[in-house]
């Protein structure tokens, strides 16, 4: 039979859309939800999710023989678009059964939808931000996943080539085994940079973050200016990102530097939430909210995801970073972790990179953004 692509227009058609991956990667090892699925109903609805007033977007789901098989999420960032004058289209949220069929059918109505909007590229997996998954993996499947990443079957990528989608930028992961102690180079660079004005919080509870979340995120836009895929946020998408990771932060890993009361630096990082993710399958009720407190409880775990860091122009070069590393470290050691994931970081940064290599770190894991003429 052929494939039956179904415009996701109702409640009952987007239940089916955010819960179809669960279902497709049903004793897929290692897989586990990318968000809780409260969040996922909060990303498609316009009361709640601010980049539907200025994205364009169009969801389908594809049926074969009677059976969902697949579903894609198109989307056209006007605001960036018009920021890098380009004429780009996103696809993301892509999901298919092993049938080149399924997977032509939604990348085709992706193509189309933008073309006929006057996109002249779509890239992908991509969502409305950077802030969203990127990038399908295509390196280190054998590792378990992070919070917000893909955790695609490794048939996918062929089957995407196979549809004419090569390679737009890769994002590598590193290991990086966490130091067990703070070095005197470090503690003195850190000292030195407290007698000239800086100092690090050291935040008490978590009460005391929503003072700086605005502060911390005005300073990613500022920092994060000319990133591949950046969209600045404004302040409304500020709030709505920190509430939804209020719920999984550790303050402990959470480092700012202030001078003169501004934020001038900061370095976001959570401890591996893969276990209570996979227990509770992205629910919180009846009794998902017991897996993740459990593992947000613990005072010692073993791999810290780092997640966020900027420091702002002008203060660059000037020992911030190492006034930061000095309070992760200690916090790493009163944790007892062992490893450190990087998250995503763009190939093409040397700067970090060559950071990560001097500190022990090795690839482990690969994620590609893909691209199409159309």
């Amino acid at each position: 039979m052929s494939v039956r692509l179904i415009p996701v227009t109702s409640r009952r058609e987007l239940k089916r859309f955010i819960y179809l991956p669960e279902a497709l990667h049903a004793g897929h090892a290692q897989w586990m939800p990318m968000n809780l699925y409260m969040d996922d109903w909060d990303y498609f609805d316009p009361k709640k999710n601010r980049a539907l007033s200025y994205c364009d977007t169009t969801l389908m789901l594809a049926e074969k023989d009677g059976v969902l098989a697949g579903r894609v999420m198109g989307i056209i960032n006007n605001r960036h678009n018009a920021a890098v004058k380009e004429r780009t289209a996103r696809f993301a949220l892509l999901e298919s059964t092993h049938d080149q069929e399924v997977l032509h059918a939604l990348l085709a109505h992706v193509e189309g939808w933008a073309k006929a909007k006057g996109m002249t590229k779509v890239v992908g997996p991509f969502g409305f931000n950077d802030q969203d998954p990127e990038g399908f993996q295509v390196e280190g499947f054998e590792h378990h996943p992070t919070m917000v990443t893909y955790y695609n079957f490794p048939w996918l990528i062929p089957m995407l080539e196979k549809e004419g989608y090569g390679k737009e930028t890769d994002y590598v992961v590193y290991k990086v085994p966490a130091p067990k102690a703070v070095t005197e180079l470090m503690s003195k660079l850190a000292e030195r940079v407290e007698k000239r004005g800086f100092r690090e919080v050291g935040l008490k509870n978590k009460k005391q973050v929503k003072q700086f979340i605005v502060p911390v995120l005005q300073l990613m836009n500022e920092a994060y200016v000319g990133i591949y895929g950046y969209s600045a946020l404004d302040e409304q998408e500020m709030e709505d990102l920190a509430k939804k990771y209020l719920l999984f932060l550790d303050i402990r890993f959470l480092k700012i530097v202030v001078k003169d009361g501004q934020v001038v630096a900061f370095m976001v990082a959570m401890p591996d939430l893969n276990e209570a993710f996979t227990a509770s399958r992205g629910r919180l009720f009846p009794i998902g909210w017991f897996h993740l407190l459990r593992v947000l409880k613990r005072r010692r775990f073993q791999q810290l995801d780092m997640l966020l860091a900027g420091v702002k122009e002008g203060y660059r070069g000037k020992g911030l970073e190492m006034l930061m590393a000095r309070e992760m470290t200690l916090s790493m050691m009163a944790a007892g972790v062992d490893v450190i994931d990087s998250h995503h970081e763009l190939e093409t940064n040397t700067l970090v990179r060559a950071e990560m290599e001097r500190q022990g770190g090795v690839v482990y894991k690969r994620y590609r953004i893909f691209q199409k003429t159309v």
